[in-house]
């Protein structure tokens, strides 16, 4: 069986991180798949699905770390050809990925005690974002 859903959201950019676990799991159990996989995609370019323990020394911890790997204020290509200034963002959302699977046993996420499913919005604006949530399973 397959089923697929969509979230909607609306995002400030700049990582931005919104948890999306309750949505996901009202998904999944709408689904009535009870043993299976959950692919949570992200398209576009510059935002990612990940697993984080959502709590604020957590998120600023990752942003900080993200910063010093992939600076906002460094000269990308992507600016020259676009002069859009969100290359960090595409790089930063590359190296995060866009897409988390996660298993399904007995109607429930797989997830740890602390983890939570969220979306990180990098780039330099807001944006309107569709989510598509998709499970393949019995």
């Amino acid at each position: 069986m397959v089923h697929s859903d969509s979230i909607k959201l609306n995002t400030k950019g700049f990582s931005d991180t919104i948890d999306i676990t309750g949505k996901v799991e009202k998904i999944v159990k709408d689904s009535s798949i009870k043993n299976g996989i959950v692919t949570v995609f992200c398209p576009g370019s510059t935002g990612t699905i990940t697993t984080i323990e959502f709590e604020s020394g957590v998120i600023r911890d990752l942003q900080n770390v993200l910063e010093k790997i992939v600076p906002s204020n460094a000269p990308y290509e992507h600016d020259y050809r676009w002069r859009d200034g969100n290359g960090f963002s595409h790089v930063r959302a590359a190296l995060m990925k866009p897409s988390l699977t996660i298993p399904i046993v007995d109607g429930s996420m797989t997830l740890g005690t602390w983890q939570q499913i969220v979306f990180i919005d990098f780039d330099n604006r807001g944006r309107y974002r569709s989510i598509i949530v998709h499970i393949i399973g019995e």
